[in-house]
């Protein structure tokens, strides 16, 4: 009997220490898992000012960005409006270059009559004179070419330059009488100017 009793307390007194050893397991893994917690709560400061770092650089790249694709865009319009001018220039000088064969063109045309009166088989060479003076003609609209208005309006130094005056009667001065050489706009910029006599 006392042997029951004995080994009953020992069994309990085996169970009480398993239990204590137990309880301060619990306990340090509880103050572990304190100790992490407020390890991490510690570095929210310092997470918060990186999080405020690279929203800082965030903006400042998106900014320069923005200034970097405003500066190409700018210089692509520049570019696109140079081309355009050099564009300009080009057509501007083959026009002017091709003047002087307009004028010839129109004075054969404005002979013709003549021509023809000392010879009717001059009328094929006529007839091509004046297709190829209408085809010119043609291209010249087509480019925005126009010439300049002259026979009865007032000298304009601005479309005209007067080469000569002369006396007409019944008429006003500075009235343009003749046109001796036709002039040219390209859109609204003057190519030649006409050259034109007019009445003092």
């Amino acid at each position: 009997m006392k042997k029951k009793v004995s080994a009953d307390k020992e069994l309990h007194n085996q169970a009480s220490a398993s239990s204590d050893l137990q309880g301060q397991g619990v306990s340090e893994s509880g103050s572990e898992a304190a100790g992490d917690m407020q390890q991490q709560l510690s570095r929210i400061p310092e997470l918060e000012a990186e999080i405020a770092s690279k929203q800082s650089e965030i903006e400042r790249y998106r900014d320069e960005l923005l200034r970097k694709a405003a500066e190409f865009e700018n210089f692509r319009k520049v570019k696109e409006r140079e081309s355009i001018a050099a564009g300009s220039r080009a057509l501007e000088s083959t026009i002017r270059e091709l003047l002087p064969l307009v004028d010839d063109l129109k004075r054969v045309v404005r002979n013709a009559p003549m021509m023809l009166e000392i010879t009717a088989e001059a009328k094929p060479y006529v007839d091509g004179v004046e297709l190829l003076k209408r085809s010119f003609d043609n291209w010249l609209a087509e480019k925005g070419v126009s010439e300049i208005e002259a026979v009865g309006r007032k000298l304009d130094v601005n479309f005209h330059e007067a080469i000569s005056m002369i006396d007409v009667p019944d008429t006003e001065p500075e009235t343009i009488v003749e046109e001796y050489q036709s002039g040219y706009l390209l859109g609204d910029r003057v190519l030649r100017h006409a050259r034109v006599i007019v009445a003092k």
